[in-house]
Order: C-alpha cells, then structure tokens, then sequence
C-alpha cells in the first residue's frame, strides 16, 4: 500500500514543477495544440509514474488498472485506458528528465563515490531475437558476465544522493562520462572509484578541475602513499554499489519487457525519480573532530 501522505508529497512537487515547465515550454512551442487532450494532467500522469517504483508491485499494468484505478479514484478521479496510459507516459519524458535534473539531485559534499552497472534489456540467450534495441543497445561485459543492453553510470554522494548520472551503450568504457565536463561540473574534492577507473591521464585532467580521483592499485602497479582516511573511504566504496542494488531491486530500472526505447528511458528516469523520495538512504557516517595536538611535518 502507498500511503495518502506519499502521494500527496510527490505530487506536489512535481505539480508545482509542471506549471513552470509548461509555463516556459508554451513559449517555444511550433504549430496547434493537439486534437485530442488528455482528460489527465501532466502532474498526474508523471506521478503515477514515479508511485510505480516506490511500491511493491513488479508490473506496471496490475499496478495501473488493479491498484489506481481501483483504490486511487480520491486521488485521480479522471484516470485513462491503459493504452492510452503508455501514450501519455512516454510523452512526459522530457518534463520527467527536467525533474529528476533539477529537483532530484544532491549536493556535493567533496566526498563522492562512482561506479557504473549493467542494465540489461534481455537474457543472453535472446540476444539475436530482440528487436527492439537493434542497432542501440550492444553487447558489453561487467564483472558478473556478458550482457545486452546499456550502462548507467552514477556518483553520489557520502549521503547516498545522486549528484548526476550517464546512460551508455553497454561496450563503453567506465572512464569515459568522466572525460565529459557536463558529467562532473558540480564535483569538486575527492572521488573515489574502483580499478576500472585507473587512468594517468584522466586522474591528471581531474585533477586540474578541483578533483581527486583516489583508486586501488592492481597488483602489477607500484605501490603509493594513501593517507589513512582515504584507505578507509575507499573501503567505503561499496555504499554505491548498494545504491545500484536498490535502483535495481525496488526501483525496477532493469526488466526485459520494453517494447520500446521510449518505455525504456521512462522506465529508468522515473526509477531514479522514486529514488530521491526514498525517506532512508545508503550512507556512510563521517565526523572530523578537531583536536589541538602539533602535528609535525
């Protein structure tokens, strides 16, 4: 069950974006308004897209005609067809992404985290049947084995928010969002990373822009000096990884049933949407306590 008090948090906030949204998009837009307006508004519709991941229900369309519309009349009185539904959601993919970008994210703090996982868009064994992602998802490796479809890459924060994500073909190497400015403008401090992520030149060029990218070393690498709070931050690393598990296992951004790449990329931005109204994220607890012993150098 989805309690009145959700719903109502996460509608406001998405009704008081819309108005904006819709308020500078009209001025851009080209040609009629269409012939056949929803009798649903456009806050409603993304909101019940982003109720569907922070539930407990695994498919949409028992969710949709078993749950809203039957024990959600109160809340939406005017509700659709299901087909109608579909339409109507993939058409606020655009107010969706503009949400999670500017209402979702968190603030970097100088300890962040990064890390990328495999969404998988079918089982291997049907790899040459799908034909939906042809020519736009590909065949990539991870450290569980092959697989078909995209990455997305993420970095949070010590808080366990996300500070800002990437989708990728699955093939694409971890480090390369990192080499994008757009990807990391908001980051500054100390970034911390697993082996993929081992590169002179992109550590140097992070580093020219205000951040510090700390890794373990391989085993043919020499060894180098790490102050004892990196050690243990680093061994804190798997906070992101946690993060991935529950976007995957309660948010649902990967399934094999999309019958598009429009359901697909709704999917994964309404998931992550849910995300930020989760009340208890992954964290680590870092305190700095300040002593007044001489430190000699």
């Amino acid at each position: 069950m989805i309690s009145t008090d959700k719903v109502t948090e996460i509608f406001c906030l998405i009704d008081e974006f819309s108005k904006e949204f819709e308020h500078f998009i009209q001025k851009s837009l080209i040609g009629v308004n269409s012939k056949r307006p929803s009798t649903m508004s456009s806050s409603e519709i993304m909101t019940i897209t982003v109720l569907f991941h922070t539930g407990c229900f695994r498919n949409f369309k028992h969710f949709y005609i078993g749950y809203v519309q039957k024990h959600m009349q109160n809340e939406f009185p005017n509700t659709v067809s299901y087909n109608r539904f579909t339409e109507l959601m993939q058409n606020n993919l655009l107010p969706l992404t503009m949400f999670l970008k500017t209402c979702c994210l968190g603030n970097c703090t100088g300890i962040s985290f990064v890390d990328s996982t495999p969404v998988r868009v079918c089982k291997n064994k049907r790899i040459k049947r799908n034909k939906v992602f042809k020519g736009i998802a590909n065949i990539g490796k991870s450290t569980m084995g092959w697989f078909y479809g995209f990455k997305l890459h993420l970095i949070i924060n010590d808080k366990g928010e996300i500070l800002n994500f990437a989708i990728t073909q699955a093939s694409t190497d971890d480090r390369e969002p990192l080499k994008t400015q757009s990807f990391i403008k908001k980051l500054f401090g100390k970034l911390y990373a697993d082996k993929g992520y081992i590169g002179k030149e992109l550590m140097l060029n992070l580093f020219n822009d205000g951040i510090h990218l700390i890794t373990h070393i391989k085993n043919n690498m020499k060894n180098s000096l790490m102050t004892m709070r990196d050690k243990i931050l680093l061994r804190k690393r798997s906070v992101i990884e946690t993060v991935n598990d529950e976007l995957k296992n309660m948010c649902q951004i990967e399934h094999s049933r999309h019958r598009s790449i429009g359901n697909f990329l709704t999917n994964l931005i309404s998931g992550l949407i849910a995300y930020y109204f989760f009340p208890k994220k992954p964290s680590i607890k870092f305190e700095v306590q300040k002593t007044n012993q001489l430190v000699l150098f």
